[in-house]
């Protein structure tokens, strides 16, 4: 008798141990779910945007809330890497920018957006920036869509003229007036 019931303790040690790792694997399932559920909550109530699209990849591309001024930078990156690298004067217009809206070096957003002026970002980051805007224009009502896209056009236009031309001629160049107008049909 002494046996089967040392047999049947060992037993459900065995299983208890077994139901504890299988309890640990779906405990880690959800709190990774509750963290992606998090910061989507907390970029529909920063971006006032309800997009799932573009929630989850904002959420995908590790974007932390506190970033969320980086992304408003995008268009001008995107500018400033149109001809294939960032002039001096292009990195110190986004810079600028950055400062008047409130990025502080040492932060977060800063680091990224450091790197995004080092290495063309992720093809990914404008797509999902693109989808963010249309998105937020259907919600804005047609005087406030219109002061976005003139602010957001105005620093990504500045961008573009800040390395000059020659003479003052030709200050934009073709790939950069081309992304221009694809930042722009993101607003139509």
């Amino acid at each position: 008798m002494e046996f089967k019931s040392g047999l049947r303790t060992k037993a459900r040690a065995l299983e208890n141990a077994f139901f504890a790792e299988q309890d640990e694997r779906l405990l880690a399932k959800l709190r990774e779910k509750a963290v992606r559920e998090e910061k989507k909550t907390e970029f529909r109530e920063y971006l006032n945007v309800d997009n799932e699209e573009v929630l989850e990849a904002l959420v995908d591309l590790d974007v932390e809330p506190e970033t969320l001024v980086a992304f408003s930078l995008v268009p001008l990156v995107e500018v400033a890497w149109a001809d294939g690298e960032i002039q001096k004067q292009e990195r110190e217009a986004i810079i600028k920018a950055a400062v008047e809206r409130g990025v502080d070096e040492g932060s977060p957003t800063c680091a990224l957006l450091r790197s995004w002026l080092e290495t063309p970002p992720n093809p990914l980051l404008l797509e999902t920036w693109r989808a963010y805007i249309e998105e937020l224009m259907d919600s804005l009502d047609e005087d406030t869509g219109a002061q976005l896209k003139n602010s957001v056009m105005g620093r990504a236009r500045a961008v573009a003229e800040a390395a000059g031309g020659i003479l003052g001629l030709a200050s934009i160049s073709s790939a950069e007036k081309q992304k221009l107008d694809e930042l722009e049909w993101a607003f139509e």
